[in-house]
């Protein structure tokens, strides 16, 4: 059972797809991905109105695509993309009509009013994507050595998703950055198993340094250094510029990767 953290004062970061704002350059003071990482794509959540909202995730296998409880909670159906490059929206069905569709789901403990405790959700592909490699889930309570070793292994993730490049204040929002590219940055280890993450999150860095995620890469990988595996996945900021530090919900602990074992048989 997990121990319940302290409240975070912050915001779910799923992005709506009608914010999508000025041209310029996902993830902030990161770079292009290019084909790095051809495993994880872009959502557009459908509730009965239409496309609500975007996220990213990765496949896991040809049919299971890992994201954020905040992502799928609330959501009927999903379209998704796996192009690095989205940004041309008619070229691309964007934001009705992805390379591929799925169906949510959310863990059975997700709650909305406190999201950041379980916020961990799946899309089961209609139809396989085929790659060469998926991404891989952490064993369990892999990370707990990054507490009790600090300074003896690299403590460095890769994070990768389709949100934000910049984000500004709301005078100041003509300056945001949202293109529809898959970027990656490599943020820093902050914090674990302390009395504001409990045990179930990460705190990495976010600034021009190591780079950090924004609105839009809510449940997008940050894969354990510069390999496969999931640590966890983006979830919350602590503000709306998207500066200073960012939450990860990890993926390593027994009910998370229970749930998930039950999609991939």
């Amino acid at each position: 059972m997990r121990k319940p953290a302290l409240a975070f004062a912050a915001a779910a970061a799923a992005l709506l797809f009608l914010s999508v704002g000025t041209p310029a350059q996902a993830i902030t003071d990161g770079v292009p991905d290019g084909d790095g990482h051809p495993n994880v794509g872009l959502m557009v959540a459908f509730d009965d109105e239409g496309p609500a909202w975007r996220c990213s995730g990765t496949l896991v296998s040809p049919t299971v695509y890992v994201t954020a409880g905040h992502c799928t909670f609330g959501a009927t159906h999903v379209e998704l993309w796996f192009d690095d490059d989205v940004r041309d929206a008619a070229a691309h069905g964007y934001p009705t009509t992805g390379e591929v569709s799925g169906t949510p789901y959310t863990h059975p403990q997700y709650d909305d009013a406190a999201f950041y405790l379980y916020d961990l959700g799946v899309v089961v592909l209609d139809e396989p994507v085929i790659l060469d490699h998926y991404a891989s889930l952490p064993a369990l309570n892999q990370l707990d050595v990054l507490a009790s070793k600090k300074g003896k292994q690299d403590r460095t993730f890769t994070a990768v998703g389709y949100g934000l490049q910049k984000s500004f204040p709301d005078a100041a929002s003509w300056k945001t950055q949202s293109e529809r590219l898959r970027m990656v940055s490599t943020p820093q280890l902050i914090s674990i198993n302390t009395g504001y993450t409990g045990d179930g999150s990460l705190i990495l860095s976010n600034n021009a340094h190591t780079g950090g995620t924004c609105s839009g890469d809510s449940g997008g990988p940050n894969f354990i250094g510069s390999s496969d595996v999931i640590a966890g996945v983006t979830s919350f900021g602590k503000n709306s510029t998207c500066a200073g530090t960012g939450g990860v919900y990890r993926l390593d602990r027994a009910d998370d990767l229970d749930w998930l074992a039950t999609f991939l048989g």
